[in-house]
């Protein structure tokens, strides 16, 4: 019998994953809250589109639920329950959905930030999985028109790592993988914490930046200033994640300590990482638009993930005695443009 997948949180990720399930023949059903996209869904399908013209389609067998519709669900629960939302919102979404889960349905974590322990604290460890999207942007500019602003990783780079929290590898992760590969480069990872350690200092130099600054990704590469303050923030990234005995991936196609020495004055390292970073500023067509979830929270006048992002860095870096007074100041800065105190721009950083 087919799997039947709900995605809570069918935005920018999630729209963009539930609605590649469901052009794959997947059974899925799309739960958002905002009710013009439900609508627009329901009306004319759900409007994909990426970097190639293979990847612009319109998906229009997916199953659509408003958040007040969601107990329907009673009459055929479901197996797999992508949790989709932002970080803040992890735990009242997982509750909402737990009910409708089959006796051995689970809920994967598809978010950024580190969330497996929220899910876990509404269904249990035993029905808790996580997905780390990694190198991945997608953006929901309009109901119903989800598009993503990168290249497929292809064989280049695996995009999503999918792993229990206990780090075994099991057949449900095997699944998932598999399914996911339909989509882009995916492997079951034994390593999750680690991966989503290595996703948050990846989000963690770039979502706040973009933020406060205004500036796209790319312009913000190009600005030597801002640039720096990018290499602080993931070297102080990197070592709280040490400290608290993550094995971490590359970030960036950079190894850690590489970021972390340059971070800390190495003038090699520095060199190298730059080397790296600025080239990748040029190197997509879709620069000019390409702007992290945060940013396009800014533009939207929506609460951002900064607390669970560069706030929960600096929160954990202070308990283990490592110091992470960039993100201190990224989380202020970000804080106060998001209540409408202070106005996007790279000045705010310096530059």
């Amino acid at each position: 019998m087919q799997k039947r997948i709900a995605i809570v949180g069918a935005g920018a990720l999630g729209g963009y994953v539930g609605g590649s399930l469901a052009h794959l023949g997947h059974d899925v059903t799309l739960i958002d809250a905002w009710p013009e996209h439900v609508e627009t869904i329901r009306a004319r399908g759900l409007e994909l589109d990426g970097m190639t013209p293979e990847e612009r389609f319109v998906v229009k067998s997916a199953k659509t639920l408003h958040l007040t519709e969601v107990q329907s669900l009673a009459r055929q629960p479901v197996d797999i329950a992508m949790v989709a939302v932002k970080s803040y919102d992890t735990a009242w979404a997982t509750a909402l959905i737990k009910p409708y889960l089959t006796p051995e349905g689970f809920v994967l974590s598809l978010q950024n930030c580190l969330n497996e322990e929220t899910v876990a604290s509404v269904v249990g460890w035993g029905r808790t999985v996580g997905a780390v999207a990694s190198l991945i942007s997608v953006d929901l500019y309009e109901p119903a028109h989800i598009r993503r602003t990168m290249a497929k990783g292809g064989d280049k780079y695996t995009i999503f790592r999918i792993g229990e929290p206990h780090g075994r590898v099991t057949r449900r992760v095997e699944e998932l993988a598999e399914w996911f590969r339909g989509i882009d480069s995916a492997k079951v990872t034994t390593n999750l914490w680690g991966e989503r350690w290595s996703k948050l200092v990846q989000n963690g130099m770039g979502n706040g930046v973009t933020a406060a600054t205004g500036l796209t990704s790319g312009d913000c590469l190009r600005n030597p200033v801002i640039r720096k303050f990018q290499i602080a923030l993931a070297g102080e990234a990197i070592r709280v994640g040490q400290a608290l005995g993550f094995p971490l991936e590359k970030v960036r196609g950079l190894e850690p300590e590489r970021l972390a020495r340059a971070a800390e004055g190495d003038a090699a390292a520095l060199a190298e990482c730059e080397a790296a970073l600025v080239p990748k500023a040029e190197a997509n067509p879709r620069a000019n638009i390409q702007r992290p979830s945060m940013a396009q929270d800014i533009l939207k006048g929506r609460r951002t993930e900064i607390d669970a992002m560069n706030g929960f860095i600096a929160a954990r870096g202070a308990a283990v005695g490592v110091p992470a007074p960039s993100h201190v100041k990224l989380t202020e800065i970000v804080t106060r443009v998001e209540r409408g105190e202070l106005k996007p721009s790279p000045a705010l950083l310096g530059a």
